[in-house]
C-alpha cells in the first residue's frame, strides 16, 4: 500500500477520512469501569527493538504505532502489551483521558486537534470498557517511559500489521469465538490490545467496516 510507506499529510487525511465515515459502536459503561487508550501514529524512529524487526542506525520515517510493555510491578495486566491508556478520571472524556495517559506513561504531550477519530468500544474480560482514540503523533516524536507504569516503549511499523499471517486465530475451550492475536516480529500481541490493532488496520488502513468486539481474549488477559 503506497499510502503507508511514509508518514505524510496524505496518510493523516486518509486515516481521518476513514474514521469520519466509520459508524462507531459505543458500549454502556459506568464511570468506575471506563478506560481510554491512545492509538498514536508516528514514525519508526530507530526501530522497534523486537526480535524479527530491524533497528535502524538513523531515524526512520516509516509509519508506526506506539505500544508499550506494562511494568511487571503493576497489580493488573503486568508485563502485557498495551496502548498508553487508563481509567477515566471524574469529568473526563475518553479523548482527555487518552491524551493525559500519553503524557503520564510515555511523556508525550499531544493536543486535542491531533485526534483523528475513534474506534469501537471494546469490553474486556476484566470488566472494563476500552475506548480507542486514534491520534496523529507526527514525525520524530520522542518518548520517555514512566518506570512506574511502563517497562518499555515500542514503535511497530504499520506494515507489520498487514502481514499475511495476521490475524492469528485460535479456538478456546468454553468460548464460541476465537482468541485473536496479532504477530509482531517473532512475537505476538493478544486481545484486547490485538483486537484494537486489528480494527485499526481494517478501518484506517484498508477501509473496511470490521467489528472486533466478539473476539475472545486469552485467559491471562482476564485478570
Amino acid at each position: 500500500m503506497e499510502e503507508i510507506q511514509s508518514l505524510t499529510p496524505s496518510l493523516k487525511m486518509l486515516i481521518r477520512s476513514r474514521l469520519d465515515a466509520f459508524p462507531v459502536q459505543i458500549a454502556e459503561v459506568d464511570d468506575a469501569h471506563h478506560a481510554a487508550v491512545a492509538i498514536t501514529v508516528t514514525d519508526t524512529g530507530f526501530g522497534a527493538d523486537l526480535p524479527g524487526l530491524p533497528v535502524h542506525e538513523e531515524w526512520n520515517s516509516t509509519p508506526a504505532l506506539i505500544l508499550t510493555r506494562r511494568s511487571e510491578q503493576l497489580r493488573k495486566h503486568a508485563g502485557q502489551w498495551a496502548f498508553p491508556g487508563g481509567r477515566l478520571d471524574p469529568g473526563e472524556t475518553p479523548i482527555e483521558t487518552a491524551l493525559r495517559e500519553m503524557h503520564e506513561e510515555v511523556n508525550v504531550d499531544l493536543a486535542a486537534d491531533q485526534v483523528l477519530g475513534r474506534l469501537d468500544d471494546f469490553v474486556t474480560r476484566s470488566g472494563f470498557v476500552m475506548s480507542p482514540i486514534v491520534v496523529w503523533g507526527g514525525a520524530e516524536l520522542l518518548t520517555e517511559p514512566n518506570p512506574d507504569e511502563v517497562a518499555s516503549v515500542h514503535r511497530i511499523p504499520l506494515h507489520e500489521f498487514l502481514r499475511e499471517d495476521s490475524p492469528m486465530l485460535s479456538e478456546m475451550a468454553g468460548s464460541e469465538h476465537p482468541v485473536l492475536r496479532m504477530p509482531v516480529g517473532t512475537d505476538w500481541i493478544a486481545a484486547p490490545t490485538a483486537a484494537l490493532i486489528y480494527q485499526f488496520r481494517e478501518v484506517c488502513l484498508l477501509g473496511n467496516e470490521t467489528r472486533v468486539a466478539h473476539y475472545e481474549q486469552p485467559s491471562f488477559a482476564w485478570r
